[in-house]
């Protein structure tokens, strides 16, 4: 049990604040309020409160305005594993891999995403992407497509890029990426020279506007092609949501398994992964399909309350037919010492490790 107890105590302009301190036993002084416990209810003199009472009852109210709950496209979704047997390899190990990750108008995780990387053991070059004017854009795609020839891994951060531009989060990224310059740069690093690319929310959106994923390539789209789109209630998701690892053959989830279940902080507005039945089949044939949102109990959901967008298949994330290119939108990025102590959970993917103990091997 742990005792709240409220005393006064003296403040500025000798006036009485009152404080409350959460205790794990009781002490002289103040008054003690009360003790929280197991139980879901909420305790008063002459009765007591269910925990999803009070919370109906919170939310219900601007339920109209500010939806909570939403239809899931399907009721059930099916549970995808996908143990690997073999992964992508690289031909020539590398000690410390480079990493390059650009910074474009909007971006806002390049730091937690280039700490991580740092902590795997990568060597991080950050690139600010300048587009003031015509000639920044230019200089920007010939000093990228530089950086690109001498990088293993690039990486796509979170964030608004452009201010998340109507019908198309990362629609600057990809016009960006789509330049001929960087287009052949990319695929040489993906093709020729065994590197890695990652994309995590905006970043992710980026991916999968270009074709990376689930392509492993650029390509044109069609209205065949997967995409993200608004949540499903309509309105930005931040909390944090469980995922199930569907499959590790990425090289980025060789520190996983199949049926693992972690813990991830959201942050987006466009998260809903929609595609064709049969396309959505062919990636979890193909081991593609990465990660699924599950429920407090691991069961793979479509409730809107654990699937947080209303993905098709409570898609969280999914790869190349590699796996060399992964694509998610939760922030495996935002771990760190004393974060979420008061959340149970497994929160470290080993994601960047991965990529980094990738080019090791050999």
């Amino acid at each position: 049990m742990t005792a709240a107890v409220g005393f006064a105590v003296p403040g500025l302009m000798d006036t009485l604040a009152l404080k409350n301190l959460e205790l794990t036993e009781d002490i002289p002084v103040g008054e003690t309020l009360g003790y929280t416990t197991k139980r879901e209810n909420i305790a008063f003199a002459g009765g007591s409160l269910s925990l999803q009472e009070l919370e109906k009852a919170w939310e219900e109210k601007l339920e109209p305005v500010f939806p909570n709950q939403a239809k899931p496209q399907w009721e059930t979704a099916p549970v995808l594993a996908y143990p690997a047997s073999k992964r992508a390899a690289p031909r020539v190990g590398i000690r410390k891999p480079k990493a390059l990750i650009p910074v474009f108008p909007g971006t806002n995780c390049e730091y937690d995403t280039a700490s991580a990387l740092q902590r795997a053991g990568a060597d991080v070059e950050v690139m600010v992407i300048q587009n003031r004017t015509a000639a920044d854009v230019a200089a920007s795609v010939d000093a990228f497509e530089k950086k690109i020839r001498e990088t293993q891994i690039i990486m796509l951060p979170g964030g608004f890029s452009g201010g998340d531009e109507p019908d198309g989060a990362g629609k600057f990224i990809t016009a960006f990426f789509r330049n001929p310059k960087i287009k052949e740069a990319i695929h040489g690093l993906l093709k020729e020279r065994d590197g890695l690319m990652c994309g995590i929310c905006n970043g992710f959106q980026a991916l999968i506007k270009l074709g990376l994923v689930p392509y492993g390539e650029i390509r044109d789209m069609d209205e065949n092609c997967p995409t993200l789109t608004f949540n499903q209630i309509g309105r930005h998701q931040s909390r944090l949501v469980l995922t199930r690892v569907a499959s590790n053959k990425s090289p980025w989830m060789a520190g996983t398994k199949p049926g693992e279940i972690y813990s991830v902080p959201i942050s987006h507005g466009e998260g809903r992964f929609i595609a064709p039945e049969a396309l959505i089949r062919e990636l979890a044939e193909n081991g593609q399909i990465l990660t699924q949102y599950v429920d407090l109990d691991g069961n793979v959901t479509t409730d809107i309350q654990y699937n947080p967008n209303g993905s098709y298949y409570a898609i969280e994330g999914i790869t190349s037919p590699d796996g060399r290119v992964l694509g998610k939108m939760g922030h495996a990025e935002r771990i760190g010492r004393n974060l979420y102590r008061n959340v149970d959970g497994v929160y470290n993917m080993h994601l960047f490790e991965s990529a980094a103990e990738f080019f090791r091997k050999n």
